[in-house]
């Protein structure tokens, strides 16, 4: 493997292509749009968030100071605070109010006693109270979540689900975020069909499918080229339609085969090609290149490579273009059930089913690693990371995963 040395490390490979991502231009969509993406731009709070002193627990609204006494103490009930009203009385000396979890507090009162803890006097309005509270028990103060004029959140924050429900809170209905990707998807191959045309002979495209549905988990807008021939002028035809896309992804073609064409046809339309192969499997024949602002990938043409490589590279982009800082694949710590032995050279992406026992995560490799078979695609939860310079991983080695964003 003479040629190994000239390959690209899979860490520097990532980095240089997320030297060429940015943020795409922003957008104002709905917070359910935004869900994926990062802000462009602080968003301030609107509102004081509680607006007043709430009670987080059903019981009694007290005055600490009424507590001192031997214990239990006897309050009178002035009301009933319900959440979504405001109360009506203010706590004097001796008295309570019946008070329920979110509730405002009346004024008056600073500290709420828990219901089990207290015991109803029947057939009169008054109320024992077994334990003494300090100030402050169980009280959300007024601002806790957010106050009027701070800043909510900051550009580049990652829009999940608690920070959207952050921002629907202060009546923030729509955000300044950077728009999706545009992604072509195109397969390129004499012996694909699509799944709904007679094989013939000829085997179906999974990779385009699969691939778009990849696109649009990792927050993209994929548009499918449809299948190019084996020809450099077919390729390079496809290829030429893809102006105003944002990332162009095509499979297959990208070897050293007679009918590898993906590269030439690249050139010739003056793609610049940032790198092509990395030290790794399965993905070795990757290419990368770049027209003005769009990316162009070519992935290899078996369907799990194409998988893997997007997984490793090609998510990492689009979720930069999104916006997001913290893009790099994920990943834990676990244990290896089994054996692996490799030549050192390739860092190995080596697919694997893990299950948590006795508090650590084990990883069974599956029984084939052959790239061109979907169905370990489909059984791997994770990628086990088989280090570059590394010949073998004995049973119970530490390893790295990569949790699969493939996986349902």
């Amino acid at each position: 493997m003479s040629d190994v040395p000239a390959l690209l490390p899979v860490e520097e490979a990532r980095a240089r292509i997320l030297e060429r991502c940015a943020p795409l231009p922003t957008e104002w969509v709905s917070g359910d749009e935004a869900l994926g993406r990062a802000l462009a731009e602080d968003v301030l709070a609107r509102r004081t968030l509680p607006p007043w002193d709430n009670s987080a627990m059903d019981g009694y609204a007290v005055r600490a100071e009424d507590l001192r006494g031997p214990l239990p103490v006897r309050l009178a009930v002035g009301e009933t605070v319900f959440a979504g009203r405001l109360p009506v009385r203010e706590l004097t000396p001796g008295t309570c109010a019946r008070i329920m979890t979110g509730a405002p507090l009346p004024q008056g009162a600073d500290a709420v006693v828990m219901r089990e803890r207290t015991r109803a006097i029947a057939g009169a309005d008054t109320v024992e109270i077994l334990e003494a509270v300090a100030p402050g028990n169980f009280i959300r103060p007024r601002g806790e979540d957010a106050r009027e004029g701070d800043v909510l959140a900051r550009r580049g924050t990652p829009l999940g689900i608690p920070e959207l429900g952050l921002l629907w809170a202060q009546g923030v209905t729509s955000v300044p975020v950077p728009r999706r990707p545009r992604v072509a998807v195109l397969s390129t191959g004499d012996e694909l069909c699509r799944a709904d045309d007679p094989p013939e002979g000829r085997i179906v495209d999974t990779n385009a499918p699969a691939l778009a549905l990849a696109v649009r988990r990792a927050g993209g807008l994929p548009t499918m080229l449809g299948i190019a021939r084996d020809t450099q002028e077919a390729v390079q035809e496809a290829l030429a339609r893809t102006d105003g896309f944002d990332v162009v992804l095509t499979s297959a073609g990208v070897s050293v085969g007679d009918h590898d064409f993906v590269k030439a046809a690249l050139e010739a339309l003056g793609v610049e090609q940032h790198f092509w192969r990395v030290a790794i499997k399965p993905g070795k024949p990757l290419v990368v290149g770049q027209r003005g602002p769009t990316l162009f990938f070519g992935l290899p043409g078996n369907p799990t490579s194409s998988l893997v490589t997007f997984e490793l590279f090609v998510r990492p982009a689009l979720r930069r273009l999104l916006g997001l800082e913290d893009v790099e694949p994920p990943r834990v710590s676990g244990r290896l059930e089994g054996r692996l032995t490799k030549h050192p050279g390739l860092a190995h992406f080596v697919r694997v089913t893990a299950t948590w026992r006795a508090g650590e995560l084990w990883a069974k490799p599956l029984g084939t690693q052959t790239s061109g078979v979907l169905r370990s695609a489909s059984a791997a939860t994770h990628l086990l990371h088989f280090p570059r310079e590394s010949s073998s991983l004995t049973d119970g080695s530490h390893v790295e995963l990569l949790p699969l964003s493939w996986v349902a």
